[in-house]
């Protein structure tokens, strides 16, 4: 498994574009691989998920199986001519799941679609709804976390701002409600995401691992379900 990092060229008209078509950067890191990536639900798979972190400074992160160049996406959205800026980084993300161990505590970021199903009456099919407010988005990926194999940290009572609503450590952030065309079908896609920033506690780590390399929720192929951990500082 490998995890990548791209930085956008927010300055570049192209690199606008497909930060604005969740469809059009999925065909772009697709083509970062010789072979159509694998689409296994019991396997890895190939995830992505943007990070924008200021209006200069957004990022595409990439886990897959196999190892991508990313050639065409530097020459279309980053920075061709530069020499002494690397056009994106590729790590072992291997060795990193290997060496998750129970109990051990992560912050995590997850952007993700979080959906239910609902039905308005007994004759009526279920239709797949987005969570729209936070307490429900919060509860949405407080109920997959047992069996993600990860618990959501708890605050030290001494450490709470809140009276009620800071009991654990993770906030529920920049909600997107997207509408993009997929041409090739002549439809337009709608969906919601919002991004989670936390710390959790890994308590399986065998399924922590396939919750890394398979995805969480809906909406694999627009950029959701991607969760990336990093140190504790």
């Amino acid at each position: 498994m490998y995890l990548t990092r791209f930085r956008v060229n927010t300055a570049r008209r192209e690199g606008r574009e497909l930060l604005g078509s969740p469809h059009r950067m999925h065909a772009a890191v697709n083509m970062s691989f010789p072979e159509p990536p694998a689409r296994d639900s019991t396997g890895p798979r190939v995830l992505w998920r943007v990070d924008r972190n200021s209006t200069s400074d957004v990022v595409l992160f990439v886990v897959s199986p196999g190892r991508p160049d990313m050639t065409h996406l530097v020459e279309q959205a980053g920075w061709p001519a530069a020499t002494d800026t690397p056009g994106w980084q590729t790590y072992d993300y291997g060795g990193f799941l290997d060496r998750l161990t129970k109990g051990s505590t992560w912050s995590f970021r997850l952007t993700a679609n979080p959906v239910h199903s609902i039905r308005r009456s007994a004759d009526e099919p279920t239709k797949r709804t987005a969570h729209i407010t936070p307490k429900h988005q919060a509860a949405w990926l407080l109920s997959r976390q047992d069996s993600a194999g990860f618990a959501i940290a708890e605050t030290p009572p001494g450490k709470r701002v809140l009276e009620y609503g800071d009991e654990l450590q993770l906030v529920v952030r920049d909600k997107k409600d997207l509408r993009f065309a997929k041409a090739a079908e002549r439809r337009t896609v709608s969906l919601t995401t919002v991004t989670y920033d936390g710390r959790l506690t890994v308590t399986d780590p065998a399924v922590m691992r396939r919750t890394l390399v398979q995805g969480l929720g809906k909406a694999k192929a627009y950029g959701c379900g991607l969760m990336t951990l990093a140190p504790v500082r």
